[in-house]
């Protein structure tokens, strides 16, 4: 990827002030790629080896759900991304989707969304996040818009290394970062469901996702009953569910 490229979009994004002062660099750098590219939203979501932590910007409410489709669901071309450390092109979502994700792929086309582009963020094995693009037509993306999105996960990685380089090692992530969501309940529901159980962690993560899919609701309202106490996985119950 030519470094000239990269140092461009960052050099762009940097000099671009904003009215909002909650506005950030992952904003801005989305915001750009979005409005350089034939695309219809962005979005930028932090990944590691242990799943999806959280969105850290978005240019639009379809991108938010696209990326909140993928938390919930627990699959999806962000997630294959990330697990594959490499792109994910898929623009025919309507047609192909649903074969290679079933509960993803049909529940975004229905949210408005055609072809969706996903960009690992990485620096060598370590995983950083992802840039997914979507668009609300279907279609691929031309060899020039692909060179384009490739130079802007790029950039997007080096605002990560950036934004994370000026807090203290124990200082946790950036506040620019740190307010993607860390879904707390998500966490505490799935270590009682483990329990409840008598399964694993990942198993009781998936336990909780199967739910919410079979009761159309969202993995953090069923995360919040089963941390209520007004809703528990017992393993009769769980093996049913």
């Amino acid at each position: 990827m030519s470094r000239t490229r990269v140092d461009h979009i960052l050099a762009s994004i940097l000099a671009q002030p904003h009215p909002d002062p909650r506005w950030t660099l992952p904003d801005a750098l989305c915001a750009a790629c979005a409005a350089d590219l034939p695309v219809s939203g962005v979005a930028l979501a932090l990944m590691t080896e242990q799943g999806h932590v959280g969105l850290v910007a978005a240019t639009d409410t379809r991108a938010t759900t696209m990326e909140d489709l993928q938390f919930s669901l627990g699959e999806g071309p962000c997630i294959d991304a990330s697990v594959r450390g490499r792109p994910v092109i898929q623009p025919e979502l309507r047609s192909s989707g649903p074969i290679r994700w079933p509960a993803f792929g049909p529940a975004a086309v229905e949210a408005g969304i055609e072809a969706i582009f996903a960009f690992p963020l990485q620096v060598g094995a370590i995983r950083l996040g992802v840039l997914d693009l979507y668009r609300d037509t279907s279609g691929t993306l031309t060899p020039e818009a692909l060179t384009e999105a490739l130079a802007y996960a790029d950039a997007a990685v080096r605002v990560l290394l950036h934004l994370q380089d000026e807090m203290p090692l124990d200082g946790g992530l950036h506040p620019d970062l740190g307010r993607a969501p860390s879904r707390p309940e998500v966490h505490q529901a799935t270590g009682m469901i483990a329990v409840q159980s008598g399964v694993r962690l990942a198993d009781a993560l998936l336990l909780l996702r199967a739910r919410a899919y079979s009761s159309g609701t969202s993995v953090t309202q069923v995360a919040r009953a089963v941390v209520a106490r007004t809703l528990r996985f017992d393993p009769d119950i769980a093996h049913d569910g």
